[in-house]
C-alpha cells in the first residue's frame, strides 16, 4: 500500500529531470533518444524503489555517462570479441 502522492511526486520528478536533460522535452526527444530516457528511469529506481530524488545529482550522472560514452567514440574502442573466428 504505496502512497499515491509519493508516486504522482516520483513521475513529476521524472518529467522535470527529462526536462532539464533535453532542454524543453518532448515526445520525440523521448522517441529518438529513448535509451537515455531510459537511463535516466534507471537512475531514479533501483528494484521498483526510488534511489535518488536529486534532480541535480541525476542530470550529473547522466552527463557524466554520456562524457564516457563521447570518449569511447573517440578513442575508437570497440567492444571485445567473443570467440574466435
Amino acid at each position: 500500500d504505496e502512497n499515491e502522492l509519493i508516486t504522482l511526486e516520483a513521475i513529476h520528478l521524472f518529467v522535470e529531470v527529462l526536462d532539464r536533460y533535453f532542454g524543453n522535452v518532448c515526445e520525440l526527444d523521448i522517441i529518438f533518444n529513448f535509451h537515455k530516457a531510459y537511463y535516466i528511469l534507471d537512475e531514479l529506481f533501483i528494484g521498483g524503489y526510488q534511489q535518488e530524488s536529486s534532480k541535480k545529482e541525476i542530470l550529473r550522472i547522466c552527463t557524466q555517462q554520456e562524457d564516457y560514452m563521447d570518449e569511447s567514440k573517440e578513442e575508437g574502442f570497440a567492444r571485445p570479441r567473443t570467440g574466435t573466428r
